[in-house]
């Protein structure tokens, strides 16, 4: 999950902060509990302070949506068809990397869930969310995972290092920030990471639309961000296939539309349009 790095600038007129910001936290899921718990040790009492605590002090920094509207706290990963095949792989020494990790929650997730943390990486623009990442998990001292600060589209990033080297990355809302092209400019990045060999394995979700479209956002200036359905995804992993000479099995699906939710959902904002899904894919290297 991160919005922390963009296709285009976000601007300090149009993105107005406050408009993300929801004060109090949701109800915990239960895995999101036993998390800052059983993982980070936090008294039961303690938690929903901390958690606060924490994410009030990011956003006064980074006022993205992620942050300001809790969307850390999902797990997304965990929601995955592919998160029992996932934890199965990096437990028997498969190595993962987290694009766009945001504050490494879904790392967390895997390494509270019996991941060794030495085969897990997470990548991020903002450096920044890392520490708060180790703030809001309390594990600095404990947590084995390689953390880099890069840009997917920087050829001289620490990113390089991993050349060839990944079984499975996990690129969520991360895609969606871009138009068509830098989308497959990103993921020929993306393919250059993995092991070229059947069963390096791409996961996510990310915003989609029913139509397949270019869309416009009033707070990201710049170019379009292209928004997939099922067929655009599987012709974008055909092309990225030719280029890179690799073949992907494509499953791709929508969620629930955000313009299904109720008026008073967390998901419920001004740029969301009509026909906006989640489209939650995992595509596999034969």
């Amino acid at each position: 999950m991160s919005n922390t790095a963009v296709a285009g600038k976000v601007t300090e007129k149009s993105q107005n902060p406050e408009k993300w910001l929801i004060e109090e936290p949701p109800t915990l899921t239960p895995e999101a509990r036993a998390l800052f718990e059983k993982y980070s040790k936090n008294p039961h009492h303690e938690v929903i302070p901390h958690i606060k605590a924490i994410r009030d002090n990011a956003f006064q920094i980074y006022p993205y949506p992620c942050l300001g509207r809790w969307a850390f706290l999902d797990l997304r990963l965990r929601q995955s068809p592919q998160y029992p095949q996932v934890l199965s792989r990096i437990k028997n020494g498969d190595r993962y990397l987290d694009i766009g990790c945001c504050i490494g929650q879904d790392i967390r997730s895997l390494v509270a869930d019996g991941a060794p943390s030495e085969n897990t990486y997470g990548s991020d623009m903002k450096g920044d969310f890392i520490d708060v990442g180790y703030a809001l998990f309390r594990d600095r001292a404990t947590l084995k995972t390689t953390f880099i600060e890069a840009d997917i589209f920087d050829a001289d990033s620490e990113l390089n290092s991993l050349e060839g080297t990944v079984d499975i990355v996990h690129a969520a809302s991360f895609f969606h920030l871009f138009d068509w092209d830098e989308q497959i400019k990103a993921a020929k990045c993306v393919v250059r990471l993995l092991k070229a060999r059947p069963y390096s394995m791409v996961v996510g979700r990310q915003l989609g639309h029913v139509d397949a479209r270019p869309m416009m956002y009033r707070f990201i200036s710049g170019k379009p961000l292209f928004r997939h359905n099922v067929e655009s995804f599987a012709r974008f992993w055909k092309q990225v296939g030719d280029e890179t000479g690799t073949t992907w099995k494509v499953e791709a699906g929508f969620e629930q539309g955000l313009d299904d939710y109720g008026e008073e959902s967390e998901m419920e904002t001004e740029e969301v349009a009509k026909g906006e899904r989640w489209l939650v894919y995992s595509v596999c290297m034969l």
